[in-house]
């Protein structure tokens, strides 16, 4: 069309009626306003941003972005703009309305005036392409006969069923993906209406007929997902005023203007923080991208509903994509250029390639950001301290924070107390009121209080701290809700492999071996035992070193407690160990931080999704580097930003500005790889990529010391001396004896050249990684929690969130290749409980492939556990599956994990506390959890008497506080 005929199509069109109405009696504004009618019929403002957005698209897609052509562009827009304005202006002096097809082709012909031809092609593709988009949300007509009945709107007014408006929402969340169908979505729905059904409840029935079909195709899942956002953008989009519902496509243009008014309301309701309002919204809000929300799975996207997005008065307001732009308004807050750095970090969140821990994702933006994931106490030996750490433990618990006490210092059972000349009652009393602390202030209302307490090998009271998880004895003396850890000097591993006594001591009359790590420990551990023999200790006892370690395995094995985690390892290795010793763990066994009566370590976490950086069976590393660059700038930002309830959690933290860098979906890794977790192939890619991870995270930290400065107190650490983490090895074996270790020291990466540019520029934080068990946020991305081999392959997953089927979509592809995924797999994979090992058909390679966490030998997972020990300046969470356990395996693996280097261990889990139900998938239902345990193993009498076995802590327990 030539400049002259689009001029003429445009005068005609201006004298036009639109759609069957003359413009002139649509005229419902004051004089001089122009409004606008969209397609779908409703009057709104005419605003010139929409102008500009749509037209300065179609330059950058034509044009780069350098400092020239945005100058060139800029200006460019601004005068097309304004020259459109002014057409309309002067045909409508007095206000009118125009459709919004009249205004596009007024652009075009305004860009074809300027002589910018490529631009308008550009933006008359751009129109064809939106076109499309809008024919495909057009309601789609089905051939299923819809009852005839009415619905009931939220007002209360009743409307006849659209059963087209229902076709349109599930054929739209089907789009894309394979081997699903949306007709039986609608037709196992429509079962369910009835006359009068609300419109909550006929959503609820779609996504109920659809998420009973994720076991027989995974992809269902994404299908719930997207019917379910149908349902969250109905609820968010009418509370904001912007929409009463809205198709995906419509939310390219819904989201800026729903971000905008979230912004707003959330101010209001005293939600968010009022700072949020200087950022620039309109650049925020045209970077959000509506596609991410079809990313998630179903289990991901009901989770965040849950317990993630803020709400009113049980209303949620806050969407997928807002949400993550929220987190990172809340974490770029303090930056210079603070709304690059807010889209760099979005982008990085809503492409689930990182996902920053639960209390982040919690708080960040609202009014109290506590952003931390753990805090580690030491509990002082007098009644004011102790206290005081009840009221520290509640304070951080308020807002989200995992809690790690060590209770060493307490002196033991029957020990002196000069202030009343009386006798002590020992740690476990008040063992007890800190479980129940932990029980009366959970986490914000929004999940379980969590706490772990840690107690030395050596204290007079361990062998009553095993019994604080057993369902007998005294309950006064008993902790059912707190989790339990023993902190272990090598001392005594020594000693059980010599059967050789242990001798314990009350804290009252030996208090330097609180603090004593190594050599040192030793060396005065030895004299107080020359002093007890010489009958100069008041308190002591004088036991087989293996009988206490029987009783430790046994208990480990009945309750789930104490875990097992080793002292020295944690200090000798630790790059602070010139300013403090390392006391306890947190509540997840990962952190390693000093603690004293003066400091409570903090730590925050993040975790890298592993399978996003896969490309081709590799890992991707430049892309590693990219996302491990801004995600560890995204938790120093933390540390500045976080909301201290507790001035010496907040004294640590700045002082010494620990972070912990982790990953997930180790196990979708190895399957993109064809690589069974059971492997030296495994093994190796544990080693390889906890190693680039490493590198990349210490090279972050790095540049932003010399960007930032380094943390206080780097001088004198083991990174100012050029110990990076796989060098303390050395000395652990130095102090623990070569005999009694062995790890592998291979290395890949030029190691030589980042020692040289820490030494240069120091490092901002005193740890920078730690493998956090990402029970949550891994179900927000859809992958493999943490380092954890597959639990079932097929399977129902209960949290706080409800019951998910879980079916493994690596298993289901391999299946379909071979063409055996049929009715008669999923019935087999149910009755053995998501294991192919007795499935016949299936070919033995495919079974090692995808064999279950509890038919991979525990020697694999405490080797590759190994492997990233040594990049990792903290620890990692490394539950232990036990196939069949028994006393004889518990002792071999809690000695190979000692030998082979770890630092700590989380979870044993020798029985599968969590079974799918065996049941046809005729019966269209959502398959049930069950309490079903496989028979208890006996233990053998070398590590204790048979005893009855209650069930081990299910990996998606709800009540497991430590697994939210």
């Amino acid at each position: 069309m030539t400049i002259q005929e689009l001029d003429k199509t445009q005068e005609s069109a201006s004298r036009e009626p639109i759609g069957g109405i003359p413009t002139d009696d649509l005229d419902i504004t004051a004089p001089g306003k122009i409004r606008v009618i969209k397609r779908n019929g409703k009057v709104v403002p005419f605003e010139e941003d929409k102008i500009k957005v749509a037209v300065t698209k179609a330059f950058l897609a034509n044009e780069s972005g350098n400092a020239a052509a945005s100058e060139r562009i800029h200006r460019k827009v601004e005068e097309i703009t304004a020259d459109v304005q002014e057409i309309f202006k002067r045909r409508m002096p007095s206000g009118g309305t125009l459709h919004i097809e009249e205004i596009q082709d007024q652009v075009e012909l305004q860009l074809m005036r300027n002589e910018e031809y490529v631009v308008a092609r550009k933006y008359i593709l751009y129109r064809e392409e939106r076109a499309l988009e809008r024919t495909k949300d057009a309601p789609q007509e089905t051939n299923i006969d819809a009852p005839n009945i009415s619905v009931t709107k939220k007002d209360g007014s009743q409307v006849p069923l659209d059963i087209n408006r229902l076709a349109s929402v599930v054929n739209h969340a089907c789009d894309g993906l394979e081997d699903v169908s949306a007709d039986s979505i609608l037709e196992e729905s429509i079962k369910n209406l009835y006359d009068g059904v609300s419109v909550s409840d006929m959503k609820s029935s779609l996504v109920m007929s659809a998420r009973t079909k994720v076991e027989q195709e995974p992809n269902y899942s994404y299908v719930t997902a997207r019917i379910l956002l149908d349902e969250l953008r109905s609820e968010a989009l009418s509370f904001l005023d912007i929409a009463e519902e809205s198709s995906h496509p419509e939310m390219q243009e819904y989201y800026p203007k729903a971000f905008q008014a979230y912004i707003e309301k959330g101010i209001e309701l005293q939600m968010l923080d009022p700072i949020l309002k200087d950022f620039d919204l309109n650049k925020l809000g045209n970077a959000i991208d509506h596609d991410r929300d079809y990313q998630f799975t179903y289990l991901g996207l009901q989770t965040l509903y849950d317990r993630y997005f803020i709400h009113y008065q049980d209303t949620r307001y806050e969407l997928p994509q807002i949400f993550f732009m929220r987190v990172a308004m809340g974490l770029a807050v303090e930056e210079d250029n603070r709304e690059d750095r807010a889209i760099e970090f979005y982008k990085l969140l809503s492409s689930f390639d990182y996902m920053s821990s639960t209390p982040t994702l919690f708080n960040s933006g609202t009014l109290r950001p506590q952003l931390s994931s753990c805090y580690l106490t030491t509990i002082p030996d007098d009644l004011d301290g102790i206290f005081g750490a009840m009221k520290d433990n509640a304070l951080l618990s308020k807002w989200a924070g995992g809690l790690g006490n060590d209770w060493s210092p307490v002196r033991a059972l029957g020990s002196y107390i000069k202030g009343t000349n009386g006798k002590s009652q020992g740690v476990v009393p008040f063992l007890k009121v800190a479980n129940d602390t932990a029980v009366a202030v959970n986490q914000g209302g929004k999940r379980k209080g969590a706490m772990c307490a840690y107690l030395e090998t050596w204290h007079l009271d361990i062998e009553e701290f095993l019994d604080l998880r057993k369902n007998t004895g005294d309950d006064r003396r008993r902790t059912h809700d707190m989790n339990t850890a023993n902190w272990v000097p090598d001392l005594f591993m020594k000693r059980v492999e010599l059967g050789a006594n242990w001798t314990l001591f009350s804290p009252g009359e030996a208090p330097d071996l609180h603090d004593l790590t190594g050599l040192a420990f030793e060396k005065r551990y030895e004299e107080y035992e020359a002093l007890a023999a010489e009958g100069k200790m008041d308190q002591h006892k004088t036991i087989p070193a293996k009988d206490l370690w029987r009783k430790m395995l046994t208990m480990l094995f009945e309750t789930g407690h104490p875990w097992i985690t080793f002292k020295d390892s944690c200090n000798l290795r630790s790059p602070q160990q010139h300013i403090g010793v390392i006391h306890s763990s947190n509540l997840c066994t990962e952190i390693t931080l000093n603690t004293s009566n003066d400091e409570i370590a903090v730590c925050n976490l993040g975790s890298v999704n592993l399978p996003q950086h896969m490309k081709d069976g590799t890992l991707d590393q430049e892309k590693v580097k990219r996302t491990v660059t801004t995600a560890l700038r995204m938790l120093d930002n933390v540390i500045d930003i976080n909301y201290y309830s507790v001035d010496t959690a907040k004294n640590s933290n700045l002082k010494h500005r620990p972070v912990g860098m982790g990953l997930m979906g180790f196990q979708d890794a190895l399957y993109m790889q064809n690589a069974p977790y059971c492997s030296d192939a495994a093994i190796e890619f544990a080693d390889q990529s906890m190693e680039v991870i490493s590198y990349y995270a210490i090279h972050a930290s790095s540049e932003l010391a010399k960007e930032r400065g380094t943390y206080p107190s780097y001088e004198g650490s083991l990174w100012s001396q050029g110990i990076f983490p796989k060098d303390s090895i050395d000395i652990l074996e130095k102090n623990r004896g070569s005999e009694f270790i062995k790890v592998d020291r291979s290395e890949t990466l030029d190691w030589d050249k980042l020692k040289a540019k820490v030494k240069k520029d120091g490092m901002r934080n005193s740890n920078v990684m730690a493998i956090a068990p990402t029970a949550t946020i891994s179900n927000i991305t859809g992958v493999t929690q943490s380092i954890e081999p597959t639990y079932q392959n097929l399977y129902v997953k209960s949290n706080l969130s409800g019951e998910f089927t879980i079916v493994n979509p690596h298993l289901v592809r391999k299946l379909k290749a071979l063409n055996l995924w049929d009715d008669v797999m999923i019935n087999d994979l149910k009755y053995f409980e998501g294991s192919l090992s007795e499935i016949s058909r299936i070919p033995d390679d495919i079974k090692k492939l995808f064999s279950t966490a509890f038919e991979v030998e525990p020697q694999y997972i405490v080797e590759s556990a190994s492997r990233r020990q040594k990049w990792i300046d903290q620890a990692q969470s490394l539950n232990l599956y036990i196939g069949n356990a028994n006393g004889k395996k518990l002792d071999l693996t809690y000695r190979m994990a000692w030998y082979s280097g770890l630092k700590t261990t989380y979870y044993l889990r020798s029985i599968a506390a969590t079974t799918t139900e065996k049941s046809t998938i005729n019966q269209g239902s959502l398959n049930a959890v069950s309490a079903q345990a496989e028979p208890t193993p006996e233990v053998p009498h070398e590590l204790g008497a048979p005893a009855p076995v209650p069930e081990a802590c299910s990996l998606d327990d709800p009540d497991c506080e430590a697994c939210q």
